[in-house]
C-alpha cells in the first residue's frame, strides 16, 4: 500500500523524524539538517523536521539553540506518534539504544543508527524485525564516521567479487600512532594528548585495545562477503605494546606501524583480524594520519579503492546519517520488497589464527655473547620460518635488541617458535611481535 505523508506549505512533501540522544552526533545531525537545509530538501523531495529530540535533561544548557518544545524525556512520545516516520537512534551502548531501535521497527518507523556495537553484535535480530516490518535499516554512520563505505560495499561494487577489506578504522588509535612515528612520543604520552584533544575517552579501552575496530570489522566483514562474522570470531589485539623503539626499527625497514582491520578471502574461508600491522611507507594507508580513516578494497573487477576521510566527530557523522535519511525518503517510504539489508545469510569459514600467513617482526632482549643468535636462528628454523633480515644493535651491555623479519609463514609456526624462544637462558624477553601487512 502507497503510503501518504503530508505536504508543506509550498506544496513540498514534508516528513517528520525523531532523534534519539542529543550528544555530538545529535548536535551534528541538528547542525546538517538546518545548515543545508536547502540542499537536503532539492536532493530527497522532503522537508524534514525534526519532530522530538528524546534527551535526559530538557533543561541541560546546550551549545546549540534547539526549540526547547521538541525536547523530551519520554520515549514513548515518540513511538506512539504515528506522524514520526524516521527514528534516529544516536544514544550509543547496547541498551536501551537496541530496545529503543526494535520499538520503532515494531511501530513501522524506519531506523537511521550510527551504533556499530547494536549493528555487530544484535544486526540479525534488527535486520530480520525490520524485514518483516518493511521498514529500512540504515547505519552509514556505524563505521568510518562520514566515509560512504556502507553504500559502497551495499550498492556500487555489488558488481564485485570483494577479494579484501583493509583499514584504519579506528581515529583515536592512528591519531596516537601518528603522534609516536612523528613526534617521538612514547604510547603513555600521546594517549593523555589524545584525551586532551578528546580524540580518547577517560576510559579509552575500546579504542586502545582495539574493541572499537572489532566491532566495524564485523560488519564490514558481514557486507563485503555475505555473512554474519561474530566479533567474537575476530582476532584482536590493541596498540599498547608498540614501543617508539618498535616504530624506529619499522621506519628502517621501510615501514610505518598502524592498527589495521583485516578481512580476505582466503580459498572461500574468511580471515578476519584487527592488530598492528607495519605497513610499507609508500602505500597510502601508511600516509594516513591523526584520526583520520582510511579503508582499502580490492574487488576482483574493480581493482584497488582507497576511502579516506574523517572517521568521527559531529559533522562527518552528522552528514553520514542525513545521507541514510535521504536515502530513506528517496525510496519514497515505499518499500514493499522489504528492507535493505542486503546480507546474504551464507555460512563462510572464519580461519583459525594459527593458519593465517604473514611475515613477522619479532624483537627480542638477547645476550650479547657467541652463539646466541645461532640459537635462535636454529629454533626458527625448525619450526619452519624463514629469515628475511636480522638487526641487532648496542654493545657493551649484557642484553641487547636484536629484530628479526621473517619470510611470510604460518601463524602457529611463529607461535611454537616463540615459546622455545622465550625459554631460552640467553633471552631476557621477546619484548614485541608486529605482522608486516603487504597490499
Amino acid at each position: 500500500m502507497t503510503k501518504y505523508l503530508p505536504l508543506g506549505g509550498d506544496g513540498m512533501k514534508s516528513v517528520r523524524i525523531a532523534i534519539l540522544g542529543f550528544g555530538n552526533v545529535g548536535q551534528g545531525v541538528w547542525k546538517v539538517l538546518t545548515t543545508n537545509k536547502e540542499e537536503v530538501t532539492r536532493r530527497s523531495g522532503y522537508e524534514i523536521e525534526v519532530a522530538k529530540i528524546l534527551v535526559r535533561d530538557i533543561n541541560k544548557t546546550r551549545d546549540i539553540d534547539v526549540p526547547k518544545d521538541i525536547l523530551t524525556t519520554d520515549p514513548e512520545e515518540i513511538f506512539d506518534d504515528n506522524s514520526i516516520k524516521i527514528v534516529v537512534e544516536l544514544m550509543g551502548g547496547l541498551n536501551p539504544a537496541k530496545d529503543y531501535m526494535l520499538k520503532a521497527i515494531e511501530k513501522g518507523k524506519h531506523v537511521v543508527t550510527a551504533n556499530k556495537l547494536v549493528i555487530a553484535t544484535e544486526g540479525t535480530q534488527l535486520f530480520r524485525a525490520a524485514n518483516k516490518q518493511k521498514v529500512m535499516l540504515c547505519y552509514e554512520a556505524s563505521v568510518a564516521g562520514g566515509i560512504p563505505v556502507i553504500h559502497g560495499l551495499n550498492e556500487s561494487l555489488t558488481a564485485n567479487k570483494i577479494e579484501k577489506v583493509i583499514g584504519i578504522i579506528n581515529g583515536t588509535t592512528n591519531y596516537i600512532l601518528t603522534k609516536m612515528t612523528r613526534e617521538g612520543m612514547d604510547f603513555r604520552e600521546a594517549l593523555k594528548l589524545a584525551q586532551e584533544k578528546g580524540f580518547a575517552e577517560a576510559d579509552p579501552t575500546s579504542d586502545v585495545e582495539g574493541y572499537d575496530a572489532v566491532y566495524k570489522l564485523s560488519i564490514l566483514s558481514s557486507l563485503a562477503f555475505g555473512t554474519n562474522v561474530s566479533v567474537d570470531s575476530i582476532y584482536r589485539e590493541g596498540i599498547t605494546n608498540i614501543e617508539p623503539i618498535d616504530i624506529q626499527y619499522a621506519g628502517e625497514f621501510g615501514y610505518t606501524i598502524k592498527l589495521l582491520a583485516i578481512v580476505k578471502d582466503e580459498n572461500n574461508s574468511l580471515e578476519v583480524r584487527v592488530h598492528p600491522a607495519m605497513v610499507p611507507s609508500t602505500h597510502p594507508i601508511a600516509n594516513v594520519n591523526d584520526s583520520f580513516n582510511a579503508i582499502f578494497i580490492k574487488g576482483n573487477a574493480v581493482g584497488d579503492l582507497v576511502f579516506i576521510g574523517r572517521g568521527a566527530g559531529d559533522l562527518p557523522t552528522g552528514s553520514a546519517v542525513v545521507g541514510d535519511i535521504i536515502s530513506i525518503l528517496r525510496s519514497n517510504l515505499d518499500l514493499s520488497n522489504g528492507a535493505n539489508t542486503k546480507m546474504k545469510q551464507e555460512q563462510i569459514e572464519i580461519k583459525d589464527m594459527d593458519e593465517t600467513e604473514c611475515e613477522y617482526y619479532i624483537r627480542i632482549s638477547a645476550k650479547d655473547a657467541p652463539g646466541v643468535l645461532g640459537e635462535v636462528t636454529s629454533i626458527f628454523g625448525k619450526n619452519n620460518v624463514s629469515l628475511s633480515s636480522v638487526i641487532q644493535k648496542g654493545e657493551y651491555t649484557e642484553y641487547v635488541p636484536v629484530v628479526y623479519i621473517t619470510h611470510k609463514t604460518l601463524e602457529r609456526n611463529i607461535r611454537k617458535s616463540i615459546d622455545a624462544i622465550s625459554k631460552l637462558p640467553s633471552i631476557k624477553k621477546v619484548n614485541n611481535i608486529i605482522r608486516v601487512e603487504k597490499f
